[in-house]
């Protein structure tokens, strides 16, 4: 990750994080920061998680979500797995991976800022999971030994790299032969607009570093991994993110037309060959 976009994105998910900690209240990403019932604050980031499963976990860890998908409802847990989660957060869906992984499983988390690592310290406490362990550090850079991982999943955090390709590397890396990519994440079609691209603070609001889909998908056999594919869960309107773009000094009438359902929220699958 460049330091100029590292910065940025601690600096915003610290905030995010501090805001839980401090008040009990959601922090924000990208969008407004208006609380709905499960806790989500805006429409990449709303209504992700069903009642069911908010109850299966600290309510601080459902405000602090960040993410732009639900990979623990998509992704195939077997009891007993390992699970690693890439860019953890307040801790969600480490949590959620714990309990469906079992007692004879394994939940790590990572995540580089320490105010969301503090935050997810504390939600483990409160769930009595001991089955969950987080780790500090970057998604570059992976501090587990290879071939230990069954299940790799992450919740709109690979789009805020600038070395993605790294970051799949470093995953094909850790996970065992046959272990299974499943992540939510933030994918284009199309071409998306330069101003939004230059933008580095977009990168943390969700967009700018979001990967087209043909490319997630070369990127991912490049890393070696076989039986990519992407499934949209959540088609964006330019509408849902028009406070965002307006803070950002973006007309978005006249960028409508360029960006309209040309950037959703898809889940990633792919497999490491045995």
């Amino acid at each position: 990750m460049s330091s100029n976009v590292k910065e940025v994105v601690q600096q915003r998910y610290g905030q995010a994080a501090l805001q839980v900690l401090e008040s009990g209240k959601p922090g924000g990403c990208c969008g407004t920061k208006k609380a709905t019932p499960l806790g989500a604050h805006d429409p990449i980031t709303a209504n992700l998680y069903d009642e069911s499963q908010a109850g299966q976990i600290p309510e601080a860890a459902m405000l602090a979500s960040l993410g732009c998908g639900n990979p623990t409802a998509l992704a195939e847990l077997h009891a007993g797995e390992t699970v690693l989660d890439l860019g953890s957060g307040g801790g969600i869906d480490v949590l959620l991976s714990a309990k469906r992984v079992g007692p004879a499983g394994k939940a790590y988390g990572l995540d580089m800022t320490d105010e969301m690592l503090k935050l997810a310290h504390e939600n483990k406490a409160k769930s009595g999971l001991e089955n969950v362990e987080f780790l500090k550090g970057e998604i570059e850079h992976i501090p587990l030994p290879d071939n230990t991982v069954d299940v790799i999943i992450s919740n709109c955090v690979i789009n805020l790299s600038a070395d993605k390709d790294k970051v799949l590397r470093e995953a094909f890396r850790v996970l065992k032969p046959g272990g299974r990519f499943a992540v939510s994440d933030v994918v284009t079609r199309g071409d998306i607009p330069a101003d939004i691209r230059r933008n580095v603070e977009l990168w943390v609001g969700c967009i700018a570093g979001a990967l087209d889909e043909a490319e997630y998908v070369a990127k991912l056999r490049a890393a070696g991994f076989e039986e990519a594919s992407i499934e949209p869960t959540r088609v964006y309107r330019v509408e849902d993110a028009r406070a965002f773009l307006t803070e950002q000094g973006l007309n978005v009438d006249e960028m409508a037309a360029a960006v309209d359902e040309k950037f959703y929220s898809g889940f990633i699958r792919a497999r490491k060959p045995n």
